[in-house]
């Protein structure tokens, strides 16, 4: 079983923000589903104004998400984010000073004692990065639980930025789960997604925070292969040990006239892997020209380690 709660805050009393509504949308839609439209997230959606989100019923809500035992939750935030002395904030709808909303510290204490198998938390708020830090917390090393990952668009010192009515961490993790940060397997996990994000945003743009206490990344979302994996398995029988090159000729190239379709049809392969990064012409810019000057190809260091997972039967 897999569950997110995804929220967003638009409509605050002092500080009425614009995309925090579209951003938790956005999230809740391509969580549903994975690439090829078969299920995948279960997920309860609560923005505001829609409805009232106060400190007691995020609170209630982030409780139920982290309750029983599941394979993953997920916690997905948009909105306002605060901090201060006593450490930082989810801020809800009905804040007010000294009691602004749910403490970043409550969130990672109920995700701390779950008994789910894995936990995400996402926050795009300013000063996210709060959520375990050391320097408001007063401890030396963030705790994080065995299996949670936290994903922030910020620093504990940062803003967020919104633009053109979306948050820009959170159209760039849209866009990670989309396809952007998956592996040629079709897997996306946070791991990818934090990588996709920290790539795009500059050196003196808001930097993401990312912590984790995992033995595994877990799949967040799956799309179709690069390379069908019926393709990927291949490797194993076109590289016997993965520093033996291949040898081409111009049989293997079908504008040639070649009537050999056992070649045509592995080449077509190989130009497959060549496109992913998994192989490289020897002697030669091209495939092509490799195969037309009789030369070869061999797997890149990427080709090596898909080779050792089909050979370890884990594609």
């Amino acid at each position: 079983m897999r569950k997110a709660l995804v929220v967003g805050i638009n409509n605050y009393s002092n500080a009425t923000l614009n995309g925090c509504v579209n951003d938790a949308n956005s999230i809740a839609n391509v969580l549903r589903a994975h690439g090829d439209g078969s299920p995948n997230f279960s997920v309860r959606l609560l923005t505001s104004p829609s409805s009232t989100i106060d400190r007691a019923s995020l609170r209630k809500s982030i409780d139920t998400l982290f309750a029983g035992k599941c394979d993953i939750a997920l916690l997905y935030f948009s909105g306002h984010g605060f901090i201060k002395s006593t450490g930082g904030y989810l801020v809800t709808t009905d804040a007010k000073k000294y009691d602004e909303g749910v403490s970043m510290d409550e969130i990672l204490n109920v995700a701390n004692q779950s008994k789910v198998e894995n936990k995400v938390i996402v926050l795009d708020c300013c000063h996210s990065g709060a959520l375990g830090s050391p320097s408001i917390t007063g401890n030396t090393i963030a705790q994080l639980s065995e299996g949670l990952s936290v994903l922030t668009a910020s620093r504990d010192s940062e803003s967020a930025m919104e633009i053109n009515g979306s948050g820009v961490f959170t159209s760039l993790v849209v866009d990670a789960l989309k396809g952007g940060a998956s592996d040629l397997r079709g897997n996306i996990t946070p791991g990818s997604i934090y990588a996709y994000v920290d790539e795009a945003l500059g050196a003196w743009e808001q930097r993401p925070i990312f912590k984790t206490n995992i033995s595994q990344f877990v799949s967040l979302r799956k799309i179709t292969p690069q390379v069908p994996l019926a393709t990927l398995r291949k490797l194993c029988d076109y590289f016997l040990e993965p520093e033996v090159e291949y040898a081409l000729d111009q049989d293997y190239e079908d504008t040639t006239g070649s009537k050999d379709k056992v070649k045509i049809a592995i080449f077509k392969d190989l130009q497959k892997f060549q496109s992913v990064g998994l192989v490289i012409p020897v002697g030669a810019e091209f495939m092509y020209f490799a195969a037309m000057n009789s030369k070869s190809c061999r797997l890149t260091a990427l080709g090596y380690q898909y080779w050792r997972l089909v050979k370890e039967k884990k594609i």
